[in-house]
């Protein structure tokens, strides 16, 4: 194969990419802050703050159900202009809402664009990349999830300190627009040539129209473990100030990316060369101590590290089990081994901060972390039992 056809860094990929961070970078700047701007705006109680976070999860599931099924035959560019625009429309509708039914429901509307567009960009970054270099490849694209994860929650608690809840909802407004204004320059991508056969497996409502069943074993894992990485995710404001570590929290996100950017090229070269067992393992391991010093922590330096751990142990599960849905998928069902994939984790980062809402009022924060890392560590054994000891018996076949 020549170096041409190796390339990664293609002018597609890095559209797809910069669209990938700026879906992202939205979803992780108004997660951040979305809890504790119901809690403030409206009086709401944990569990409606939670739920006001959790029902952008719901809305990006039942979009990703149908549109794994529609995206080869609808084409690739066509289902990303669907995600980009109407992302865009309900991050201005922010700046209308003024009581908490009409945030859920923004928020739910916002949430199936963001399903939407991260479906599609997963999908067309699958077809693109190298068969050879796919573990290297997704580690790479996961990155413009990384950048966001440290980008958006910064900017969400330094705008929410200084600034103003409007100042960020002008912000992702701003990233939203970027967004459209760039997609232009996306190749053409023709629409996936399915055989009469596929076409006809297709029709009607069947479960296998709209879940890939290959995926589900390690999407049911990464369900868990997004729960309680979800539980970070939506409560780290509320619970810096409670710990009294909020100039430290707001760094939280800084160090988690930047260990993430370190450690992500190698850990997708070291899939493609050791396979899935030998990352997933460890990180898992990794992430439920992350969890436990996270719950446990009194000082800036502890929660510093506690972020590291976490960003080290969840960025490897993360593209890692990208990676397999990948690795064990038939190029015409892609689609919807994306979708799959990626809505059992909406699940578990819509269950999490509902979950830990109903929660914290009988267990407190430090409480209900614990049990996160308790719940971390039950997914060692979850993930050798639905495909670790698949994976072990198959050595021989790990490459795509």
């Amino acid at each position: 194969m020549n170096s041409k056809k190796s390339r990664l860094w293609t002018n597609d990929f890095v559209v797809i990419f910069v669209e990938n961070f700026i879906a992202a970078l939205s979803f992780y700047l108004l997660m951040i802050v979305m809890s504790g701007y119901a809690m403030s705006k409206f009086n709401s109680s944990p569990s409606e703050a939670g739920f006001s976070a959790s029902i952008f999860i719901i809305g990006g599931l039942i979009a990703r159900l149908f549109v794994g099924k529609w995206i080869g035959q609808i084409g690739h560019k066509k289902i990303l202009y669907a995600g980009v625009i109407l992302s865009l429309i309900m991050t201005l509708l922010y700046f209308r809402v003024n009581n908490i039914f009409l945030l859920f429901t923004v928020r739910f509307l916002h949430g199936m664009g963001f399903g939407i567009t991260t479906t599609a960009t997963a999908t067309i970054v699958a077809n693109i990349i190298p068969m050879e270099r796919k573990g290297e490849g997704i580690a790479y694209f996961g990155l413009s999830q990384i950048l966001a994860t440290a980008i958006g929650p910064f900017l969400g608690m330094f705008i929410s300190q200084y600034g103003s809840f409007v100042m960020i909802f002008a912000t992702c407004a701003i990233a939203s627009s970027i967004s459209l204004v760039i997609l232009p320059f996306l190749s053409s991508l023709h629409k996936m040539e399915l055989t009469k056969e596929q076409l006809e497996k297709m029709k009607g409502f069947k479960f296998n129209n709209f879940f890939e069943p290959r995926v589900i074993p390690i999407s049911v894992v990464c369900m868990f473990i997004f729960s309680c990485y979800s539980s970070v995710v939506s409560f780290l404001e509320v619970y810096s100030k409670e710990i009294h570590l909020v100039d430290e929290a707001s760094f939280f996100f800084i160090v988690y990316a930047a260990v993430i950017l370190v450690s992500r090229p190698i850990i997708g070269r070291l899939f493609d060369s050791k396979g899935e067992n030998t990352i997933m393992y460890p990180a898992i391991l990794i992430f439920t101590a992350g969890m436990i010093l996270f719950s446990q922590t009194h000082h800036g330096y502890t929660l510093l590290l506690a972020a590291a751990l976490i960003g080290l142990g969840f960025g490897a599960i993360q593209s890692s089990t990208q990676a397999i849905s990948v690795k064990i998928t038939p190029q015409h069902r892609m689609g919807l081994a994306n979708s799959t994939y990626f809505a059992f984790s909406d699940i578990g980062m819509g269950i999490g901060p509902l979950m830990v809402g109903f929660i914290i009022p009988f267990t407190g924060y430090r409480g209900i972390y614990m049990l996160m890392a308790v719940f971390a560590a039950v997914c060692l054994l979850l993930y050798y039992l639905l495909y670790g000891k698949k994976a072990m018996r198959s050595k021989g076949v790990r490459h795509f």
